[in-house]
């Protein structure tokens, strides 16, 4: 299913540890995603990250069954959605039937502008300052980088690097690596500070983002099982590992999960009779309160009839009258029809994790699903890492 070659990919560190678990991410080393993925997967005895060259290879081998999880950037503070990997939720080929969203990670992201000088430093710039060039930039012909690191630092370009050509590619550390191979010295990138250490590339201008709030947020992503589906084809939980930043809650562990020392937590329906007495002294309906205001997330897609009035609207009632909270809504072309749209919904709640049955309820609400909503599909509940 991958489009690599039979070579096996090249993981972190040269010592064989074949009972390390894998975790594919976008790479080379050193890019954001390489970042973002140690943060989710911190015990590198434990976890062997494995760098592909695009996004859609990540969930190749997470299909594949290749690797446990892959992580993948899913939308920026900035610059919005990362298109690549909503093309590949929306899995409009049947490519990707058993992939689901389990974790998120943020990553705040700062970009440099990396190259070769030639000229001294700027005597007059503080050669810590955050948005404006250290050195001359006129020996700069071209400008290497991903679609999305191009979008975040738009009003740099438009400042210093005006008819610059731009040059995309598949990650920012490639584009450093593309930068340095350049021996001209005409050739720069942005990438994060750390591709520019690995690449031995100078620092030409740092922290040249539009904002310097600019925050990435990355999904974990796992292949659910076969046998995670009942007789009934109803979708059953899944546990996951333990002790890892995106499966604990802030508090030390899921609410009615054992602590997260090392031992498997669970987005499972949990039992009345476990709710008071393992949380802190949280009564019931604190926990009811916590499973829909902000402690999960999920993600549903679906298309709607597009010459149907108000059968868009129908859909986000159903959320409305079940009293869950969206987060975000994007789309894509459905592929049905020129000009149809595949929309995709995140709410607050957690279909493992329901005490009242709101999310249940949305779920087997026949006529949601077959009335109003056309191909739809579960992707996946998880811990919101910024619970407000």
């Amino acid at each position: 299913m991958s489009s690599r070659t039979a070579t096996a990919p090249t993981s972190e560190g040269t010592r064989e540890r074949s009972h390390r678990r894998k975790v594919a991410f976008l790479g080379p080393f050193a890019s954001y995603s390489h970042q973002a993925t140690k943060s989710a997967f911190p015990d590198q005895d434990k976890w062997e990250l494995i760098p592909t060259t695009t996004i859609r290879e990540v969930v190749d081998e997470v299909q594949a069954s290749n690797v446990d999880f892959g992580v993948v950037p899913f939308e920026n503070s900035t610059h919005g959605t990362v298109s690549f990997t909503l093309d590949c939720l929306a899995d409009r080929a049947s490519t990707y039937p058993n992939i689901t969203i389990c974790g998120e990670a943020y990553l705040d992201v700062h970009h440099f502008l990396l190259g070769r000088r030639k000229s001294f430093l700027l005597p007059d710039v503080d050669q810590n300052a955050k948005g404006t060039p250290l050195t001359s930039l006129s020996h700069v012909k071209r400008v290497y980088s991903h679609p999305q690191a191009f979008g975040q630092t738009a009003k740099f370009f438009a400042t210093y690097l005006k008819g610059v050509e731009t040059i995309e590619v598949s990650s920012t550390s490639k584009a450093a690596e593309l930068a340095a191979a350049d021996a001209t010295g005409s050739s720069a990138a942005v990438a994060g500070e750390v591709a520019g250490e690995m690449a031995g590339l100078d620092v030409l201008a740092r922290c040249i983002e539009d904002r310097e709030d600019n925050t990435t947020r990355f999904f974990v992503l796992r292949r659910r099982p076969c046998s995670s589906r009942s007789d009934d084809g109803v979708e059953q939980e899944v546990q996951l590992p333990g002790g890892l930043p995106w499966t604990t809650d802030r508090a030390g562990s899921l609410p009615g999960s054992p602590a997260s020392g090392g031992s498997p937590v669970s987005l499972s329906p949990r039992p009345s009779s476990s709710v008071s007495g393992s949380n802190g002294g949280r009564n019931d309906d604190t926990e009811k309160n916590d499973a829909y205001k902000g402690l999960y997330k999920s993600m549903v897609s679906f298309t709607v009839p597009h010459h149907t009035p108000g059968a868009l609207a129908d859909v986000l009632g159903c959320f409305k009258r079940r009293g869950l909270n969206l987060t975000s809504i994007n789309s894509l072309p459905s592929l049905i029809a020129p000009f149809q749209y595949l929309f995709f919904i995140e709410f607050e709640g957690n279909r493992w994790d329901d005490p009242e049955g709101r999310v249940s309820g949305l779920v087997g609400d026949v006529e949601w699903v077959e009335g109003v909503a056309e191909r739809w599909r579960w992707l996946g509940s998880w811990l919101n890492q910024r619970r407000r």
